[in-house]
């Protein structure tokens, strides 16, 4: 039978049912034949229809707007995609796909669809205002939308003019609407004071490090959702969200203004950190990581002249003072042995041990570790500042190594942090730290009871360093600020600190270097290919800094 006559069957079946009656409802179910119910709503009479067998005189339309268009909401009730397509002009090939596609796309159902009044816009064009519904997974209620259906006579025969716009008004040819599930850990993290996180905090990887770490509760995790469209052309536009209910939260050592503080001094600059850590207990509160993943740290890279602090504890221990008068020329060659030079080739002379530090004369360290250092004296004082000890961050990590020098030169090398000497940024901050506080102690990101747990041992014990060492390198930290490599920037008054350029074993340019304190505070700032230490993360520290 004729398209025409079977719309005109459909018309009569539906004008006999809803006679004298103001509503009638028509479900139909899905093409598996499971799932949500659609229901098709009509208010008010059914338009009359013509006679099943009534052949249309020669160039008379066939049928009318309203058949079609109530057809075809009938047929996507159902969800009949095929017979819909028939009374459509030109549908599109994947006319079918596009519907599967958006509710697949969405978790969503059309479980109402109600036609309006069909109006004529001209001779042989009309519209069809009709609502609808999508029930969505996860969503309590539905989903209302309003759409239109535009049609026209096409070869003696109303057909709906399709567009994307018919499954969602503000769909463009060409866009999509999508859902994006976010789902919540019942395990949050929060910062010491129970604040959320900073915007674009740089420790998110940490957090979902920490996120994989604590088991979850027997309620398991929300989702969260939110549906996007997203056209051509355009920016994307949020049409729905449901936010899942955050729990209260697992406290870390972070401080919410120190991390934000700490992150907004990175905004600038690209492959660099900045590790924070309270020195009188090693609480991490903060840590900005704009070198990819937790490589603050996890990563090892060689300390530069920041690892002078390590040797010169060494000399202090071994009876040199601040103030013991040293060489500091442009070269020093070692006896049979490589020739070491100061950056530069700078010659200053004689000078103190607290001028050859701030000065970052690497001659003159390479002589003292040389003449005065044995190998196994500076691995001990290197192990009592963390190197080699395994961390109990809760998120793991590593604070540094060397292998022992086995000859003066690798002594020499090592002395000024080359060589085979490397560490994170996060072990650099609690050589400072200790520095501050007059004991190494392990660092942490968690409570140390959280810590452990998650870790599986417990965290390194505190390592006292003696008073006179104490006093010695916060003298000679306090130099490089005033009258050394770090004067006359704009750190704020009262910080003390060691600048560090260190070569690229790989071959790359420079790596730039700056560790220090301010009060109870201590940090470090690395900048992979930075360049020097002054020019490079001096700036990056008195921007973080300045902000507290």
């Amino acid at each position: 039978m004729r398209r025409r006559a079977l719309l005109a069957l459909v018309g009569v079946v539906v004008a006999i049912i809803v006679t004298s009656v103001t509503g009638l409802v028509l479900q139909g179910k899905d093409e598996a034949g499971t799932g949500p119910q659609t229901q098709l709503v009509i208010d008010g009479p059914t338009p009359p229809a013509s006679a099943p067998d009534e052949e249309p005189a020669e160039g008379q339309v066939e049928g009318t707007p309203e058949e079609t268009a109530r057809t075809y909401l009938s047929d996507w009730a159902t969800g009949d995609y095929e017979s819909m397509r028939e009374l459509v002009d030109e549908p599109p090939a994947d006319f079918a796909a596009q519907h599967r596609q958006l509710d697949d796309a969405l978790s969503a159902q059309v479980v109402r669809l109600k036609p309006g009044k069909v109006t004529k816009t001209g001779e042989q064009t009309a519209e069809m205002r009709f609502t609808g519904a999508r029930k969505l997974a996860g969503y309590d209620g539905a989903w209302d939308f309003a759409s239109t259906l535009r049609l026209a006579v096409r070869d003696l025969s109303w057909k709906v003019l399709w567009t994307p716009a018919v499954m969602h008004p503000d769909l463009a040819e060409g866009g999509e609407l999508v859902r994006i599930d976010e789902p919540v850990s019942a395990t949050r993290f929060v910062t010491k004071e129970g604040r959320a996180f900073p915007h674009e905090s740089y420790a998110e990887p940490y957090l979902a490090e920490l996120g994989t770490r604590i088991p979850q509760p027997p309620s398991g995790t929300e989702v969260g959702w939110t549906i996007e469209l997203r056209n051509p052309a355009q920016p994307p536009r949020v049409l729905l969200e449901k936010k899942a209910a955050a729990s209260e939260g697992t406290k870390t050592t972070v401080e919410a203004f120190t991390q934000a503080a700490a992150a907004r001094a990175l905004d600038p600059v690209q492959q660099a950190a900045i590790v924070a850590v309270r020195a009188s207990t090693g609480e991490v509160a903060a840590v900005a990581d704009r070198l990819g993943g937790r490589e603050a740290f996890t990563g090892k890279y060689a300390p530069g002249s920041t690892f002078k602090t390590v040797t010169a504890a060494a000399l202090l221990d071994g009876g040199l003072s601040a103030d013991s008068q040293v060489p500091c020329p442009a070269t020093y060659t070692i006896p049979n042995g490589r020739t070491i030079n100061n950056y530069q080739e700078k010659d200053h002379g004689s000078v103190t041990l607290q001028q050859a530090y701030a000065l970052s004369c690497n001659t003159t360290f390479a002589r003292l570790a040389v003449q005065l250092v044995s190998a196994d004296r500076l691995m001990e004082q290197a192990a009592a500042l963390g190197f080699g000890t395994s961390l109990a961050t809760g998120v793991g990590g590593t604070c540094g190594s060397l292998n022992r020098p086995e000859n003066p030169d690798a002594l020499a090398e090592a002395s000024f942090g080359q060589g085979t000497v490397e560490a994170s940024t996060l072990c650099m901050a609690s050589v400072a730290a200790a520095v501050q506080s007059g004991a190494w102690h392990p660092p942490r990101l968690l409570p140390a009871d959280v810590a452990e747990r998650i870790e599986g041992h417990a965290p390194p014990a505190s390592v006292p360093l003696n008073d006179t060492v104490t006093a010695g390198l916060r003298s000679l930290m306090s130099a490089v600020t005033t009258e050394g490599t770090a004067a006359g920037s704009e750190l704020p008054e009262g910080v003390s600190g060691k600048t560090g350029t260190a070569e690229d074993w790989q071959g790359g340019p420079d790596h730039a270097w700056f560790i220090g304190y301010k009060d109870d505070l201590a940090f470090a700032v690395f900048v992979k290919h930075g360049g020097t230490g002054r020019n490079a993360a001096v700036p990056i520290a008195a921007r973080f800094l300045r902000a507290l």
